[in-house]
């Protein structure tokens, strides 16, 4: 056998294996587009943005995010995106979902500066980390908590949802705000 035969198997291996699991496995439970079978409740959110509607990359990004919640949740998630200037002034989006005018926002967090005076640390800025030093820090470097806390401070919990113990000593979720 030459090395050209077995370069070749290795590839044919490594392009082939996953294909044929995927068809032999067929769809997950994760993966069927049918109606959700944990409730019938169904959610319409509102998500507000700094972008102007439609802005390339991070407009679509948003939209694309609603559209896989909406997927994902079997149709029981809607999420509508308003762009910048639709629903309320662009730079007040964070303003719109500390007072619960909305439930999701997007935007970048130096917007957030005379706010949260800790802000600019949690995006980009000139001599700053880049993105992998910034997913690094949030996920594994203490990042998130900080993030937790600032947002604490103004009054904006990262995630609606609260953890409270019962009487009888467990934790469980407390409804939607």
């Amino acid at each position: 056998m030459d090395r050209r035969s077995i370069l070749r198997g290795i590839a044919a291996g490594t392009i082939g294996l996953p294909l044929a699991l995927r068809l032999l496995a067929g769809k997950g439970h994760a993966q069927s587009r049918g109606e959700a079978t944990v409730s019938g409740e169904r959610f319409d959110w509102k998500m507000v943005t700094t972008w102007p509607p439609g802005f390339p990359i991070l407009g679509e990004g948003c939209q694309k995010l609603a559209d896989l919640c909406h997927a994902m949740s079997g149709g029981r998630l809607h999420i509508t995106v308003y762009g910048g200037g639709e629903l309320v002034p662009p730079l007040e989006a964070f303003d719109a979902v500390r007072q619960g005018a909305a439930e999701v926002g997007s935007g970048a967090a130096y917007y957030w500066a005379g706010k949260l005076p800790a802000a600019q640390f949690f995006a980009g800025f000139p001599f700053g980390l880049n993105a992998q030093q910034m997913n690094a820090w949030l996920l594994s470097g203490g990042g998130h908590g900080a993030l937790a806390r600032a947002l604490r401070h103004g009054r904006t919990p990262p995630l609606r949802r609260r953890q409270h113990r019962r009487t009888d000593g467990r934790l469980v979720q407390s409804p939607h705000r």
